[in-house]
């Protein structure tokens, strides 16, 4: 008699070429049946496509014919081509960080929100989509580093770095730290689904994805190549910086985007000196986070002052949320308010889909 238990730690060893994940954890296995010597599976993919179907097949018939070389192993594959499909079904949630101008702290943010949420015990990735300015490798201190290739079923896929367990990919990974990146629109879209659909991402709770400042290429290929479960918008409370921040959410609100915003973050808000701990000093102003919450019938997920420790942190790589500095309890307060309104999210509206537009 067939053990199912061994059947299944087979099948653990056969991937998925469109994840690299194996086709248990991410339940591509819908069925299996053992009929005296006969194992009969049924395997879904996402493709239709003669080539996967062929890979899938003979690697189940050879993981099981491994441990029960005398069995007739039939395979059922079907099909699961629906149009808003995600590439990334072994994460749960997408979480888009963004901002309408740069220098307003949107990769602090997004790096320090992805550590603050694995210390709140979730799993989390980070990508960074800033092709220009991709800075995530020095505020995690990886730079020079190179991402490994792993083989699967002869295609090649990225291997994301690893930052104490925080799986991240950046194109500073790629181009030396001095090079200019010079890429036209089809290029910035190419990267960034390879980001996704060539990347081995493990099972994730949450990817955070640090997007340019703006409504540009990028923005438009995430949107029409992933479900993004929603964004986070970053802003300082200058007028200036929610002026613009007001026209990066809406762009989430547009209705053939429909992205909805879980929250925002105001940074920079205000300035203590380190001799005057008590003293706050609005330098850019009051209440924009607030007003930009408003504009997007969301929350003021927390307040960031203009701490010489933040600054320092990332320029460092070593992230103030990864030492006893109190700005840490800010973040991490952020992220409990972010994994509330991600699952309130999650209760209330369905699933977001994947944009079809006309570019």
């Amino acid at each position: 008699m067939f053990d199912e238990k061994l059947i299944k730690e087979a099948l653990s060893n056969v991937f998925d070429p469109a994840t690299g994940q194996d086709i248990l954890t991410i339940g591509m296995v819908k069925s299996i049946k053992i009929d005296g010597n006969n194992i009969n599976l049924t395997i879904q993919i996402k493709q239709n496509n003669a080539e996967l179907k062929s890979d899938m097949n003979f690697a189940c018939i050879s993981a099981l014919q491994d441990i029960y070389p005398t069995s007739n192993v039939n395979i059922h594959i079907v099909v699961d081509d629906s149009i808003n499909n995600s590439p990334l079904p072994q994460i749960k949630n997408i979480i888009a960080v963004a901002s309408g101008k740069g220098g307003v702290g949107k990769s602090t943010v997004s790096v320090n929100i992805a550590l603050a949420l694995k210390q709140l015990g979730a799993t989390v990735g980070l990508m960074d989509a800033d092709l220009y300015g991709p800075s995530i490798p020095t505020m995690l201190g990886l730079q020079g580093q190179r991402p490994k290739i792993q083989d699967v079923y002869g295609k090649p896929r990225i291997v994301p770095l690893d930052a104490n367990g925080l799986p991240v990919i950046s194109i500073g990974f790629l181009v030396e730290p001095e090079q200019a990146v010079v890429l036209r629109g089809p290029r910035l879209g190419g990267i960034i689904k390879q980001f996704i659909n060539d990347t081995t991402w493990s099972p994730l709770d949450y990817l955070i994805i640090d997007l340019p400042p703006g409504t540009g290429d990028i923005q438009l290929t995430l949107v029409q190549t992933v479900p993004i479960t929603g964004a986070v918008i970053v802003t300082t409370p200058q007028e200036v910086a929610v002026v613009d921040a007001i026209k990066a959410m809406n762009m989430f609100m547009l209705p053939q985007v429909n992205v909805p915003i879980l929250g925002v973050v105001e940074n920079m808000s205000w300035f203590s000196p380190a001799e005057l701990p008590d003293n706050k000093y609005f330098i850019f102003g009051k209440g924009g986070g607030q007003r930009l919450a408003n504009e997007a019938n969301s929350i003021l997920l927390g307040k960031i002052p203009l701490v010489q420790s933040v600054r320092e942190g990332g320029d460092n790589g070593k992230p103030i949320v990864e030492t006893d500095d109190q700005s840490s309890e800010i973040f991490i307060d952020i992220a409990k308010k972010l994994m509330e309104q991600t699952k309130l999210r999650n209760d209330k509206l369905a699933p977001t889909q994947i944009i079809q537009m006309q570019n």
